[in-house]
């Protein structure tokens, strides 16, 4: 069942067109290395980590792997910003990883590269219409996927993220569970396809992943009849029932490294392409496409927002202080009972977020 909320267009001071115009110019190599070296300097002298996500500039991802950070998912993310003793964190990806951070460590200062850094999910969930949704369906144990805000957190029994939700949801399932969704309606699908569980979905979607195409998919592997695809689950269904694995981030890449395939079609966000590189350098990677063949741009698969985060930014951050995140009482420790709910179930259930295998071909839907 799908709940069809209209105005999930979100408009306003963080619309796409405003996060594009905030992505920075690219830097000359002096201007990168200077920046480099100054971020890692005030890191340091700070006491800080820097935890990227998987979808940020190569730069920054590179930053935080030399500086003893975390490049990772938002489970991982989310962990680690927990478990580490620093006591800033710089998270390096859109709003509501930095709003996870603060919430699992009030106690942290936790800074972002650019707070007007969202994404398209989160606006498309506004807190009062889903409170009201969750008011008219009582009965029905709330799941909120990671990229939501912390007010809808708040109103959540369990957060998920893709490398967890279909064990979540099995698990939920399997106790006679009636499941309310949101926000991405494709996760959801999948999610409801390969558990059988009842879930009622917000009409949600993400504004990269929503834009692959099954037809044109179809096409590009006939012309490379030899490579693997691998999707990520926020992708339409045409596009999904094409995968030889369907995964989140951390999931996908790690097919890269260990599938015996010399070549893949990549279908999430092109900044996973940076570490698929670094870990597999002796494989072909294919962006899958998000257009048809009239288009100007066969594959733009990039986040606006995550496009956002920059050298400049950290360093901003850090001399300055801007960027703070901020989750107030009560929402704070409402919000922190799904994600510890989620992060206890992880923690039981190692093979939960085990690396996916092969799936039938299912072919073009």
């Amino acid at each position: 069942m799908l709940f069809d909320y209209t105005k999930q267009d979100a408009q306003g001071a963080s619309c796409t067109a405003h996060a594009w115009a905030k992505v920075p110019a690219p830097l000359s190599p002096p201007q990168r290395d200077a920046l480099k070296a100054r971020a890692k300097a005030l890191l340091a002298e700070r006491q800080a980590v820097l935890v990227a996500h998987y979808y940020v500039d190569g730069d920054l991802q590179d930053l935080a792997l030399e500086t003893g950070g975390l490049v990772a998912d938002s489970l991982e993310m989310a962990r680690f910003g927990r478990d580490h003793a620093a006591q800033t964190l710089v998270v390096a990806g859109v709003r509501f990883m930095g709003e996870s951070a603060k919430i699992l460590s009030p106690h942290k200062r936790v800074l972002m590269p650019d707070l007007d850094a969202t994404c398209s999910l989160d606006l498309g969930c506004p807190p009062e219409d889903f409170a009201a949704f969750c008011d008219a369906h009582p009965d029905r144990t709330v799941v909120v996927y990671a990229n939501t805000s912390a007010a809808v957190k708040a109103r959540a029994d369990w957060m998920v993220t893709s490398s967890c939700a279909l064990a979540i949801v099995g698990h939920l399932a399997a106790e006679g569970r009636k499941i309310l969704w949101a926000p991405d309606r494709h996760l959801g699908r999948y999610i409801q396809e390969q558990t059988g569980a009842d879930m009622l979905l917000w009409n949600g979607a993400c504004i990269v992943h929503d834009e692959f195409k099954g037809l044109e998919l179809d096409l590009l592997r006939a012309e490379h009849p030899g490579a693997k695809v691998l999707v990520h689950p926020e992708s339409p269904q045409s596009v999904v029932a094409q995968a030889d694995v369907v995964g989140s981030t951390t999931q996908l890449l790690d097919a890269v490294r260990t599938l015996d395939a010399p070549a893949f079609i990549v279908a999430t966000d092109n900044g996973l392409m940076h570490r698929m590189r670094q870990l597999a350098p002796g494989k072909v990677l294919i962006e899958a496409p998000t257009a048809g063949s009239s288009a100007t741009c066969k594959s733009c698969a990039h986040c606006p927002w995550m496009a956002m985060n920059a050298l400049q930014g950290v360093v901003d951050c850090l001399e300055q202080g801007r960027g703070e995140i901020q989750v107030d009482e009560p929402v704070r420790s409402q919000a922190l009972g799904c994600i510890e709910r989620m992060l206890d179930f992880v923690k039981a259930h190692p093979a939960a977020v085990k690396t996916p295998g092969l799936v039938p071909r299912l072919g073009a839907a």
